[in-house]
């Protein structure tokens, strides 16, 4: 790659991927606004910068080269990202809305939060917040990278001086069942009551394993009669029907279900916020990590 390099700009950006969408130097022209040949000098110059051509000219046909491509889906990456910062910068100026987008777990259910998001857009009316599942492999990587400006996770992250982490609340696992289960007889269910019903598995659950692993220790074995990753599928099974299974305390979000701790079992997890750490973090975001620390969950 030439030195020409560093003195690529935005409108080389724009330029090419206007001729990339349309393979015509006389439209992708008129999109840009500028008069062809001054487009056509801009592609050239490019080419020169990268080391190689974009585009096949064959007459009046043109299509991107190999080069061209990859070229191509990384120019949309960085004209994205352009027009965010212009997006943040016109709020900025103009007093509009700061959009901050937000992971969570799909394990944590949304009953705990509907409150303090009522909270936070009382006393912040100038944000808008986003709210994004998580995938099972997403965590606090994902604010780091900057996908997301915060994660609400299960547990907290491992210690990295880049992340700041708010507890929010702890919660018990419990055993739940259908509203009237024979079980709700109980304010504590035995353990040994678990292995005469039907099991459904969350798969999805962060302790999986070692909930499973609590119950072979005490030869209590669950054979699932339906297993998925879906907590509202697991929770309308249960609720449906003589099903029960293993899940947090405050992730009920279906009609219908009754819960009880299981003698023996002292499993919880700590829902925590994460965002980066330091003055970088926008203002509104640190105003919203103050409100979940003094918030009364």
């Amino acid at each position: 790659m030439k030195a020409g390099w560093d003195a690529m700009d935005i409108n080389q950006i724009t330029y090419f991927l206007h001729l990339a969408d349309t393979l015509n130097f006389t439209e992708a022209a008129r999109r840009s606004g500028v008069a062809q040949p001054s487009l056509t000098k801009s592609i050239r110059k490019l080419e020169e910068e990268l080391g190689g051509p974009l585009l096949y000219r064959d007459g009046k046909d043109s299509r991107l080269t190999a080069l061209g491509r990859e070229i191509q889906v990384e120019f949309m990456r960085i004209d994205s990202g352009l027009m965010n910062v212009r997006e943040l910068a016109e709020n900025s100026v103009r007093g509009r809305k700061r959009v901050l987008s937000i992971g969570v777990a799909s394990t944590i259910a949304p009953n705990a939060f509907s409150g303090f998001i009522q909270h936070v857009l009382s006393q912040l009316p100038s944000i808008e917040l986003n709210v994004h599942t998580l995938a099972a492999d997403e965590g606090a990587a994902e604010v780091l990278s900057g996908k997301y400006d915060a994660c609400i996770l299960p547990t907290a992250p491992k210690e990295n001086f880049k992340l700041a982490v708010q507890p929010l609340f702890r919660e018990r696992y419990l055993l739940a069942f259908a509203k009237g289960h024979a079980l709700s007889r109980f304010d504590e269910i035995p353990a040994k009551e678990m292995a005469r019903e039907q099991f459904v598995d969350r798969l999805a659950c962060e302790f999986h394993s070692q909930i499973i692993a609590h119950f072979m220790d005490r030869d209590i074995l669950m054979y699932p009669r339906f297993s998925s990753e879906r907590e509202d599928w697991v929770q309308h099974i249960v609720a449906s029907g003589n099903a029960v299974c293993i899940m947090p305390e405050r992730s009920c979000t279906v009609a219908g279900i009754d819960a009880r701790p299981v003698a023996t079992m002292d499993i919880s997890r700590e829902v925590v916020l994460v965002t980066v750490s330091g003055n970088g973090t926008p203002s509104e975001l640190r105003q919203i990590t103050g409100m979940a620390a003094a918030y009364q969950w």
